[in-house]
């Protein structure tokens, strides 16, 4: 180890010390440094060690099993070295988190300049926006602590010690490397592979005919998106597809949406993608993909200055003989192939032509900055989609108070609106049976009397993500269910465009419901929010042992007949 780090290490490494004649550096977003308190002749100074990346962050040792050192370890432990001439009197790990929130509203733009332009400028500008944490690994100093403290202008509280490595994205090259060396720990270690399925009620054949019989409902990562993506292909190299629009907010690096809408555009096809740019540590993927859209001749829109464009929608616009058709695709989450075998997510394609007539009004509608706009089916945010979310809330309200069977459930990954936080109290109140799974934060407490007593939440966390939003009101036989690309969070309800989507086919609708039954039902990766507002383990004493994700990577849904619409 120590000729390693002589003969490779060493060489590449750039210490400084910091005193009057040596500033305090810029320390990098996320980066990880040694840092030293260092002692020359009784006076105390700090040195700095950048860990280069230019090396390899794992090194493996040649022994029985299997044994490796992080790069920033094997500095730490030689760092006497690179400052010989000095006195250590301690030395740790740190790294520093910088804030990731682009305002737009704080940069100026340039007349002449277009929005792409300014969105690469100002995506520089990152890496210097203000410091929000400190964190140590495994040791710190009081006056290390103080000194950092003052130069990045945060406060202690804001400062963290971690007995974990503070970068760990290494783990996926170690985990390659169990693989390779020890078969029987990898299995330890690992899940049984899973490998999304095609419906059977799908299978190989084209998508379009069959949307002229059924809609078609996706649950990803049980069901693979791969529908959709022969969707696009189909529509891409169909004779009689017009136009095709879609939103895009966040894609896979190697994205076959985006090689589906040049192909399109290729074959002659109108092809306009509403792409946000802003879409938190993705902007210059999405920058780089708007630009290969725009150079092949697409159509390329981006989120407004005040709302980022959020809504997962794909409209494809047909002419059949005379008459024009539409095949809309709605989901709750992105166009992501890598994410979705990851994320619980649901994805809707269906012909209901008062679904495609709203679909093409959105669309119209982004194309002239309208966010105002008015639609039959849809709830569309920032304007439309909370209060036509309240205004189901208020006849469950209604009903209760009539003395009828009156019930939500909701699903999403947070609840932070007030607004609708209040209507659910007040709905609480009223007599109404919620049932809430709200994976994230969750400013609502259930279960106090007089005021939430009606109101119980889950939080489910497992193998996968779970991000579909559901918010379903009503009763078995007769209820509503909307679908939505929107949390109940004040920034998705007020700050953002987003689309909640009607299920109307009664098969559909009782699929999604024994879905939503059977997540109330975990009792292995859930967790229920007492009345203090703690997460607590749910008895499953002589209870039936339920993992709601291992029961859908299990299950195959019913074969739904098939029925023009």
């Amino acid at each position: 180890m120590s000729k390693y780090f002589s003969d490779y290490i060493f060489p590449v490494l750039s210490p400084q010390i910091i005193d009057i004649q040596h500033p305090f550096p810029h320390l990098l977003n996320k980066s990880l440094y040694v840092m030293l308190i260092l002692k020359d002749k009784g006076e105390k100074v700090f040195g700095l060690i950048p860990i280069p990346s230019s090396l390899p962050r794992l090194l493996y040792i040649p022994k029985n099993g299997m044994r490796f050192v992080l790069l920033e370890k094997i500095i730490l432990e030689y760092a006497d070295r690179v400052f010989s001439n000095y006195e250590v009197e301690f030395k740790t790990i740190l790294s520093v988190t910088r804030n990731a929130d682009i305002v737009l509203s704080n940069y100026q733009m340039d007349e002449d300049e277009d929005y792409m332009g300014y969105m690469k400028k100002i995506l520089k500008k990152r890496t210097r926006l203000a410091p929000i944490r400190l964190e140590f690994y495994k040791y710190t100093h009081p006056k290390l602590t103080n000194f950092l403290c003052n130069k990045l202008n945060i406060n202690e509280n804001q400062v963290m010690v971690s007995s974990t490595p503070l970068d760990m994205s290494y783990v996926d090259k170690l985990f390659d490397h169990v693989e390779d060396v020890d078969t029987v720990l990898f299995h330890k270690l690992s899940f049984n592979p899973y490998y999304p399925k095609i419906p059977k009620t799908i299978g190989n054949g084209k998508i379009i005919p069959q949307l002229k019989k059924k809609d078609i409902l996706l649950y990803y990562p049980y069901d693979s998106i791969d529908p959709f993506l022969r969707l696009l292909k189909e529509a891409a190299n169909d004779k009689n597809v017009i136009s095709v629009q879609i939103t895009i907010y966040r894609l896979a690096r190697s994205s076959s949406v985006i090689k589906y809408l040049l192909e399109a555009c290729e074959n002659g096809k109108d092809v306009t993608v509403l792409i946000e740019l802003r879409a938190r540590f993705d902007e210059a993927n999405n920058i780089h993909y708007a630009t290969l859209l725009k150079e092949a001749g697409c159509r390329v829109l981006y989120g407004f200055e005040e709302y980022k464009v959020h809504s997962k929608i794909c409209l494809i616009t047909r002419r059949e003989r005379t008459k024009i058709q539409y095949i809309t695709q709605l989901g709750t989450g992105n166009y992501n192939e890598k994410t979705c075998k990851l994320y619980t997510d649901l994805c809707f394609m269906t012909r209901n032509p008062e679904i495609g007539k709203d679909a093409m009004l959105f669309f119209k509608n982004m194309a002239i900055s309208n966010l105002n706009g008015d639609y039959q089916k849809l709830l569309v945010a920032p304007f439309g989609l909370k209060q036509g979310l309240i205004k189901k809330i208020n006849e469950e309200i209604d009903n209760a108070q009539k003395g009828l069977p009156a019930n939500i459930i909701m699903k999403m990954n947070s609840l932070t609106d007030r607004e609708l936080i209040d209507m659910l109290q007040k709905a609480s109140r009223a007599g109404v049976k919620i049932k809430l799974i709200i994976r994230g934060i969750c400013c609502i407490v259930p279960g106090l009397p007089g005021k939430t007593e009606n109101i119980k939440i889950i939080s489910v966390v497992g193998r996968f993500l779970e991000h579909s939003r559901i918010y379903c009101f009503g009763n078995k036989d007769k209820n509503s269910i909307y679908l939505s690309s929107a949390d109940l969070m004040t920034r998705n309800t007020e700050k953002r465009v987003e689309i909640a989507f009607p299920i109307e086919n009664k098969l559909l609708k009782e699929r999604i419901m024994s879905m939503l039954m059977i997540i109330l039902s975990d009792n292995v990766k859930s967790r229920k929010v007492n009345s203090k507002g703690d997460y607590e383990r749910i008895d499953t004493e002589g209870a039936e042992l339920v993992d709601s994700q291992d029961y859908f990577m299990h299950y195959e849904p019913p074969k739904i007949k098939e029925k023009k619409i």
